[in-house]
């Protein structure tokens, strides 16, 4: 399992004292006013970094850094990943996963057939749809409801399914 969740992604800067805007991963963005630290994906290694400032504006958080006092010196930073060490993660509740920890695992039907890799979740306004990759490179989008997701097994990478009638 990865040792960091992300829970934001640097969209731009903000004003010209270093703040910067963060498209929220997580799926409560006001966590951003309890955290006191994130990591930064630099692309080389993992930077601490101290939050001093939080807002919100629309869809996303403003962020005041510490280490960064102008524009100039988080702009390289665009597009990269804020991530907090798993065990400051929120805890999950019974029959929850993180999405990081369901993507490649393999999906079988309940008859034991292989589907395919799971590579995304796209996440709706319902519930959130598993995205399976066959070897033939096709997709099939198995809703993640408890009718459809009969198990999944982190630790063996694996995931048992009921494909309803009619999806594939």
């Amino acid at each position: 399992m990865e040792p960091y969740l992300r829970v934001g992604v640097i969209s731009s800067t903000h004003g010209l004292k270093g703040e910067v805007k963060v498209f929220p991963t997580t799926d409560d963005p006001e966590r951003f006013r309890k955290l006191k630290t994130v990591f930064l994906d630099t692309g080389k290694d993992y930077q601490l970094l101290t939050i001093t400032g939080v807002r919100f504006f629309k869809n996303q958080v403003i962020l005041k850094f510490k280490e960064f006092q102008d524009i100039n010196e988080v702009e390289r930073y665009r597009g990269r990943d804020l991530l907090i060490k798993r065990e400051q993660a929120v805890p999950l509740g019974e029959n929850e996963n993180f999405i990081v920890d369901l993507i490649d695992l393999e999906v079988f039907d309940d008859t034991e057939q292989r589907l395919g890799i799971l590579t995304d979740v796209l996440q709706t306004g319902a519930n959130d749809v598993y995205v399976v990759e066959t070897e033939e490179g096709k997709e099939i989008l198995l809703p993640a409801i408890p009718s459809c997701i009969l198990e999944v097994d982190l630790e063996n990478g694996r995931m048992l399914v009921h494909v309803p009638e009619g999806l594939l």
